[in-house]
């Protein structure tokens, strides 16, 4: 029973991480009244998304996709797509976070907080 648990955990337990942190970065966004903590919600919750495609571009076995000597089947490569694709999330990622912190301090500005109640109450007078 607990051999299959660990072997399961060494085989799955990456998806499991990474769906923990997914829904950790979904709860906080719904449930934090602070606009800086939603912000924090929202960057797990992408790096959960990240974590998640570059687990899926590994294979066993696989080497640098890299022309080798001696290497001619292609199956034994790892695709670079994913790797590829996940830097330019990043990137986006990092671009979105520091305009949404230059919101922040724009709204920090004007109503002197940043949470929800405060910025909701000052609004309606």
């Amino acid at each position: 029973m607990i051999e299959s648990l660990n072997q399961f955990l060494a085989a799955k337990g990456i998806y499991i991480l990474t769906l923990i942190l997914f829904f950790l970065g979904i709860y906080g966004m719904i449930m934090c009244r602070n606009y800086m903590k939603k912000l924090m919600s929202m960057n797990i919750m992408q790096v959960a998304v990240i974590f998640f495609f570059l687990c899926l571009g590994q294979k066993d076995g696989g080497t640098l996709p890299i022309l080798q000597t001696g290497l001619t089947n292609p199956d034994l490569y790892v695709n670079p797509l994913p790797h590829a694709l996940m830097l330019t999330a990043i990137v986006v990622s990092l671009g979105t976070t520091g305009v949404a912190i230059a919101l922040l301090l724009r709204i920090r500005e004007n109503y002197g907080s940043v949470e929800e109640e405060e910025i909701l109450r000052r609004v309606d007078e």
